[in-house]
């Protein structure tokens, strides 16, 4: 049981890879939409490739999304309105005048002719007024053609009407009075018309229910195919051009197809099918990372990293499928390159762009147009975004990349239409979207570097300025070791810049690898400006111990300050394994008969591990031994540069750092011209 234990222990972040593959994997996979896929890929427009196609069984041709739209459009447009008679109202309106009339009947004000002539008048107009049917005010103008014909519900019964024949307020007020004509009383008459105008209501009403009831049946009925296709029907010719009715056809067999391919027989196969497709692009990004990466492949939390962000890009992108496919460019996928080459480097960031569009084009429409735009719009990412912490550097980026997927849209409409009027510029605002969306990677990166604890140029660009708390702290405490970090960190720069390593990195790690020497300056020759040295009154031993413990206070003084372990990786290797050689020889002066071990002398590494601590390593050592020189030449900074590297490369300083020997050349001359700049240096003429 302790063997299996001690096996899992040693062999942690392999178990954690492979657990964060298959994780990783079945997300993927459980994303993808669940659908068959037609083994043909056709575009409206286009030569059709294949050979001979022929109907494999009988199907029916489906109308396209747009001929049901227009169906749809016209039976909203076309179906007849529908109204409701409520016979109540009339009823009322009829009871209540009987009980109004029998009321003027018992006042003085009228005789009783005039009383029965108001009664008769009255009734006529009600019945006149309901038998055509009086509208509600808000019904009114609910038909623009006055002549169109509407149905009105009766009970259970539909009676079709002319709209204009319902009467509005209007034309029930003249019926009121052209009946009120043949009354000769003028005070009957104004008593007739008051109560009229005041108990008729309408009773005739918009039914928007039951009308929209009807519009929807009528939309249920729709017929979403307009033929069929019998099995062994020729379909389209080898060399035929797709449109029209074979790009229906077409349309109905692909998802005729893919309904059959996706039962639940060969679900399994399918999801199998999938997950293998998944697992190899996953594992490709794997190899990479182990043949090309393995500092990153053995750093478990960069290689999480790297698949959160792979599937992250997925995830959105399914969901703006699943959601609408026309919006299908707004997902700016080009935040993965520039994300992980603010934290890594253009390669790996292609890489994984590359993989992670192959795998979305699997799933998207128009794959290939997919999957070349946003390769080609990729490798702008790659070749335009640097140095995101200068501001310009992105919006010029961003609108050459917004600019490319433009320009290749445009040419594969062209091909596709064959001339520019059927271009849908809805795309090109798409593309904008998504050059505006593609500015959200300055966020991310700021919300990875505190989540994944990476550093980015930007964070290099906040730590190297010379104000930040640190480097105030330690101009203020040791001015002489400031002022050596400043000229090793100028050298570093120039060195890494001309073999292409990261310059902004080995820069800033330059201004910090010294820092340990604040908390006890004045035992390092470069802050020892009264010219007394209190190494005088101690043992070499004891002063070897101070120098070389530099480097671990500054390792805790760096975590103290919460500086990214990419800048503590500087503190750490700047010396190696190298040794404090003055108090060594200067031991063994004082003890003559005794042996001395060099390992009391020397510093605990680790050695370099890659270009960039190599390069500090070299330009601390160079700037440091230089200042020993009384009478600094061309020919001695020369011979001392050669010296110090010869002995760091004897002491195998450089085995794990990654780096040849023509860079190393490279470095030396670059750290030579540069001392010589610094002191000034002439032509030597000869006597």
């Amino acid at each position: 049981m302790s063997n299996i234990v001690n096996k899992l222990y040693q062999n942690n972040a392999i178990i954690y890879k492979v657990i964060l593959f298959l994780v990783t994997t079945v997300a993927i996979v459980y994303l993808f939409p669940k659908g068959g896929q037609f083994k043909y890929d056709f575009n409206n427009g286009q030569l059709w490739k294949y050979d001979n196609l022929y109907a494999p069984f009988d199907f029916a041709i489906q109308k396209t999304a747009e001929e049901i739209a227009i169906e749809k459009k016209e039976i909203s447009a076309n179906s007849k309105l529908y109204f409701t008679h409520n016979f109540d109202v009339e009823n009322t309106v009829k009871s209540n005048f009987l009980e109004r009339v029998a009321l003027v009947k018992q006042s003085d004000s009228l005789n009783l002719e005039d009383v029965k002539d108001l009664s008769r008048i009255g009734q006529k107009v009600i019945d006149l007024v309901y038998k055509k049917g009086f509208l509600e005010v808000s019904s009114q103008d609910r038909v623009s053609n006055k002549n169109e014909i509407v149905a009105v519900r009766k009970g259970n019964e539909v009676e079709d009407v002319v709209f204009k024949n319902l009467l509005s307020s209007k034309e029930v007020l003249e019926i009121i009075r052209s009946n009120l004509e043949i009354e000769k009383n003028v005070y009957a008459k104004k008593v007739l018309l008051d109560l009229l105008t005041e108990i008729i209501k309408p009773n005739v009403s918009f039914d928007a229910l039951y009308s929209e009831k009807v519009i929807d049946n009528e939309i249920k009925n729709i017929s979403y195919t307009k033929g069929k296709v019998e099995v062994g029907k020729l379909i389209i010719l080898k060399g035929d051009i797709v449109e029209g009715k074979k790009l229906a056809i077409l349309n109905s067999l692909k998802s005729e197809s893919e309904s059959k391919v996706w039962t639940d027989s060969n679900y399994n196969w399918i999801i199998l099918g999938y997950t293998i497709l998944v697992a190899l692009a996953l594992l490709m990004l794997l190899l990479f990372l182990h043949k090309y990466r393995l500092e990153i492949f053995d750093n478990n939390n960069k290689v999480t990293f790297i698949f959160f962000n792979v599937f992250s890009m997925i995830f959105i992108q399914t969901l703006v499928i699943k959601y609408n496919s026309d919006y299908l460019y707004v997902v700016p996928l080009s935040v993965l390159p520039i994300v992980l080459k603010a934290f890594f480097d253009a390669r790996l960031g292609l890489f994984a762009h590359v993989l992670t569009v192959l795998l979305l084009g699997y799933i998207v429409p128009n794959s290939f147009e997919f999957i070349y735009l946003h390769i080609i719009a990729g490798i702008v990412t790659i070749l335009t975004v640097s140095e995101l912490y200068k501001r310009a550097n992105l919006f010029i980026s961003v609108a050459q990349i917004t600019l490319i997927y433009m320009l290749t849209y445009f040419a594969f409409s062209i091909i596709r239409e064959g001339n520019a009027s059927q271009i849908n510029w809805t795309y090109f605002m798409l593309f904008a979207a998504n050059g505006l969306l593609s500015f959200l990677s300055i966020i991310l990166i700021y919300m990875y570097e505190k989540v994944f604890g990476l550093v980015s140029d930007v964070t290099l660009l906040e730590l190297s300025n010379t104000n930040a708390k640190l480097l105030r702290e330690l101009n203020e405490k040791a001015p002489g070791t400031f002022q050596h970090s400043m000229q090793v960190a100028n050298l570093a720069e120039a060195a890494a810049n001309e073999i292409g390593a990261n310059s902004m990195l080995v820069r800033t790690g330059a201004l910090y690898h010294d820092i340990g020497k604040m908390l006890n300056p004045m035992y390092f020759t470069e802050n020892q400006s009264t010219g007394v040295n209190p190494h005088n009154d101690l043992s070499p031993r004891d002063s070897s111990k101070i120098i070389t413990d530099h480097v671990i206070k500054g390792v805790e003084l760096a975590k103290k300050y919460n500086l990214p372990d990419r800048i503590i990786d500087f503190i750490r290797t700047h010396h190696g394994t190298s040794s404090t050689y003055y108090f060594y020889m200067k031991e063994k002066e004082l003890n003559p008969d005794a042996e001395v071990d060099i390992k009391n002398f020397q510093y605990q590494g680790p050695i370099p591990f890659s270009k960039e601590t190599a390069i500090l390593m070299m330009c601390d050592a160079s700037e440091a031994a230089s200042k020993s020189l009384t009478k600094p030449t061309a020919m001695s900074i020369s011979n001392l540069i050669d010296k110090i590297m010869a002995k760091q490369m004897a002491d195998n300083q450089f085995l794990n750092s990654d780096i040849t020997f023509r860079e190393i050349e490279i470095i030396k001359k670059v750290i030579k011209k540069k001392l010589m700049n610094i002191y000034h240096l002439r032509v030597e003429y000869p006597e």
